[in-house]
């Protein structure tokens, strides 16, 4: 997959999608670890919303795994590399506003310098990119 050009503005899109999050409830299906991803993936780039498919179709963990299955997917690795293509060859070269997969539960992140910022039900958290198992250029 080819990526899409980043829209001038994108540091500043960063900037705003990192702190209106630290006020904006988890919300399976709406504002979960990959919706809020590639929401700032498609507003980073002015591309298509990847995240159309399964947005508001679960409400839970189970649904979201219920709703991967239908697309196709066995994974979050498996999902990230149908929609976002093959993954940087090391983590460690992220740059910011990149996407990540990472965390003792799997969960999709974004890049915003030596750390990677995930949308969790406890709240937004930042864990080192080495914490990453992939990583995506957007």
């Amino acid at each position: 997959m080819q990526r899409d050009a980043r829209v001038p503005d994108w540091e500043r899109r960063l900037v705003q999608a990192v702190e209106s999050v630290r006020r904006k409830p988890f919300s399976w299906g709406t504002h979960d670890c990959a919706t809020w991803a590639f929401d700032i993936r498609r507003d980073l780039t002015g591309g298509e919303d990847i995240a159309a498919s399964w947005r508001g179709r679960y409400r839970t963990a189970l649904g979201a795994h219920r709703v991967m299955k239908r697309l196709g997917w066995d994974s979050l690795e498996a999902a990230g590399r149908d929609l976002l293509g093959t993954p940087l060859p090391s983590v460690l070269q992220a740059k910011r506003g990149d996407l990540g997969l990472g965390g003792s539960e799997p969960a999709y992140g974004v890049c915003v310098g030596a750390k990677v910022a995930f949308v969790t039900s406890d709240g937004l958290i930042f864990l080192s990119v080495s914490d990453c198992s992939l990583a995506w250029r957007v």
